[in-house]
């Protein structure tokens, strides 16, 4: 019997896998990640994961069909097993992952029926890290169902591969690896993809404190990422004056805010993200448009002390930060601004899996 027929019939008897890993708010240094300024210059990103998921199932099938599902997206499929499905612009990052653990756990010798079923607690274009979360969320499902032997980084690379090499999708580094680790992280990256990850062991008077404060407007935009994270690639690889100097102030303020989370140092976390947003609006033509710019002076005017776009920006979530007295104040405001607000929890657990 093969490995492959051992594991299928104990998830007969076990049920499915399933998996889920968190979305992250960038809350500095976001961009300073993407090559080639990572390259040239090493980029530097603090970020957070939050209590939205992504969740993934995962179970065999008889027969020689693979099922393909988005449940947020209302898309499922079947396609034909085999060891590289054709990328066709629907579910391509399901089909990617299959793609690479066949190719490089499987051996490409037995590509395996399954079915396999995700749901985003967060809308395409959040600004929040969704596509890279659903990448790891979905090989940590397959990391329970094959038992593969993947670390937190072999988790966050081979989903970062499976996106820019794969799909040759612009993009980042911090996403994957904030899914993949969870927490509060100060995150290092070099040429040839290497990657430090820093667990920063923050008080928990200073997260309380940061949730009380904390405020998510959806901006009712989706946004493509890869076209803003291309066009930046482009002017740091011509040299752009302006965009490479809002790089370096960007990284500069991800060390700052790190230094501000470890020290309780709220007011300079505040200053330190409006300082990003300041010098990202630097880096590219479509990081802010009318409806940023008006969200960002409805929670101005209501008492809001720093606020900054998740993500590349163009869309999806802001961040503000508002003081617990202003907080309810602000929170009105944009609603009848005609903005969808959200509260927020941090999390510290990355990605994970169990058997249903």
């Amino acid at each position: 019997m093969s490995q492959f027929q051992v594991l299928q019939r104990a998830v007969n008897v076990a049920g499915m896998a399933r998996a889920r890993a968190p979305l992250r708010l960038g809350l500095a240094g976001g961009g300073t990640d993407v090559s080639p300024y990572a390259d040239i210059h090493g980029g530097a990103v603090m970020n957070v994961t939050i209590d939205r998921y992504i969740y993934v199932s995962l179970a065999p099938l008889q027969g020689s069909m693979l099922e393909l599902e988005s449940q947020d997206l209302d898309i499922a499929i079947q396609v034909p097993v085999a060891a590289r499905l054709p990328f066709d612009g629907r579910l391509d990052l399901h089909k990617a992952v299959y793609n690479r653990v066949v190719q490089d756990f499987l051996g490409g010798r037995r590509a395996p029926a399954l079915r396999i079923s995700t749901f985003s607690e967060a809308p395409a274009g959040s600004g929040l890290g969704s596509s890279s979360t659903l990448v790891v969320a979905m090989l940590q499902a397959m990391t329970e169902f094959f038992s593969l032997p993947l670390s937190e980084y072999d988790l966050a690379q081979l989903a970062f591969s499976i996106e820019r090499e794969d799909l040759g999708l612009a993009g980042g580094r911090q996403d994957q690896y904030a899914a993949a680790f969870g927490g509060f992280n100060f995150m290092e990256f070099h040429a040839d993809n290497t990657v430090v990850v820093n667990p920063l062991r923050i008080k928990s008077a200073v997260i309380a404190e940061l949730e009380a404060q904390t405020i998510l407007c959806f901006t009712g935009i989706s946004r493509e990422s890869a076209t803003i994270i291309a066009e930046q690639s482009r002017n740091v690889a011509k040299g752009e004056g302006r965009s490479v100097e809002a790089m370096h102030e960007l990284k500069a303020s991800a060390i700052a805010m790190k230094k501000a989370l470890l020290k309780e140092d709220l007011p300079t976390v505040a200053q330190m993200l409006n300082s990003g947003w300041a010098s990202k609006r630097e880096m590219a033509a479509g990081i802010s448009n009318d409806s940023i710019e008006r969200a960002m002076e409805v929670a101005t005017a209501a008492g809001a002390i720093a606020g900054k776009v998740s993500g590349a920006g163009g869309g999806g979530f802001i961040m503000f930060l508002a003081p617990l007295e202003r907080r309810a104040a602000v929170l009105r405001a944009l609603q009848e601004g005609g903005f969808r607000t959200e509260t927020v929890r941090f999390t510290s657990e990355g990605a994970t899996s169990w058997w249903a």
